[in-house]
């Protein structure tokens, strides 16, 4: 493992359990910061209800931590726009946003435009889709942003379950980031090689540094913001936070392939132009203690073509 990225990992990754609400709660009124919550969401009536509603109760009416909670409603055709109203939530067609911009579809247009149409000075992005939502994900997410102000930009890890046709399996989710996007950011940014779970749509930012960077308009966005910031603020102001379990739908291999196509484009365009590719891995393992990272070399070797070899070996014998 790279010395950089060893540092990092033991100086800027944390446990959401180091932050309890009414700590988290007191730091925010020291600092005299707003806090925003969005959901983007596209058809997700049968999850964001009880999201907002744990949201609300819990860091709304009991500890005041959240000052706007936004659902960013990118055309459901479902009832997710009247639940989520219901639960306490501010909603926003995504289309009435900007609309001289025009529409863009995807997850990423819903979250740049959230960013005009909130005010809190911390923004924190939760997935309209999760299952058994903890609300201390929020708590956790801001811990650092508020604790060091060297912070800027704050990511979720996690442990991801799968769901299959057995049964729940503990781990084995996140299989775009393991194919696709680990690889990728491993060879072209291995400053950026300690994040766990890089494509998690569990974040959260101050607002002049998302500000200050552009969006992605689909699920190339969390790659995207990733490398983007990295190169307006480095890798110090970046952090992660163990938020525990996170459970939510599985896609099918198809949708996956999607979107895997969408983050390779987002790295395709972003791809550094000058030197060799890192040929290092760094992986993340279950373990009893936790997660262990384990380091991989994945150099690979070209052979020339045997016709090429056999006329040289020929000319060597004639020789």
């Amino acid at each position: 493992m790279r010395a950089d990225v060893r540092r990092w990992l033991h100086h800027r990754t944390y446990s959401a359990s180091a932050w309890q609400p009414a700590d988290v709660l007191a730091a925010k009124r020291r600092a005299g910061c707003t806090i925003s919550v969005v959901l983007p969401a596209l058809d997700e009536e049968r999850t964001v209800g009880a999201i907002v509603a744990a949201l609300r109760t819990w860091l709304i009416e009991d500890h005041p931590l959240i000052d706007e909670l936004v659902v960013m409603d990118s055309g459901s055709t479902d009832r997710t726009a009247a639940v989520a109203a219901r639960a306490g939530a501010r909603v926003v067609h995504v289309d009435t946003v900007l609309p001289e911009h025009g529409r863009v579809p995807g997850k990423g247009e819903a979250l740049w435009k959230s960013l005009a149409v909130t005010t809190g000075d911390l923004v924190v992005f939760v997935d309209a889709d999760l299952v058994a939502f903890d609300p201390r994900f929020v708590v956790g997410l801001v811990g650092p942003l508020l604790a060091d102000p060297g912070v800027g930009y704050v990511k979720g890890l996690y442990d991801r379950p799968l769901d299959t046709p057995e049964g729940l399996v503990p781990s084995g989710g996140g299989r775009v980031t393991e194919l696709l996007a680990r690889p990728l950011l491993n060879a072209w940014w291995p400053e950026l090689a300690g994040f766990v779970q890089p494509l998690s749509g569990e974040y959260a930012g101050r607002r002049a540094l998302l500000e200050s960077v552009p969006f992605v308009s689909g699920y190339g966005v969390e790659l995207g913001l990733l490398v983007d910031i990295l190169e307006e603020a480095g890798v110090d102001a970046m952090a992660q936070v163990d938020l525990g379990t996170r459970r939510h739908g599985h896609q099918p291999d198809a949708a996956l392939g999607r979107m895997a196509g969408q983050i390779l484009q987002t790295a395709l365009a972003r791809r550094p132009s000058a030197g060799p590719s890192s040929a290092e891995l760094l992986q993340f393992l279950g373990s009893g203690d936790g997660i262990e990272a384990v380091n991989w070399d994945v150099g690979v070797l070209e052979r020339p073509p045997m016709r090429s070899v056999r006329a040289a070996e020929q000319h060597r014998r004639g020789a």
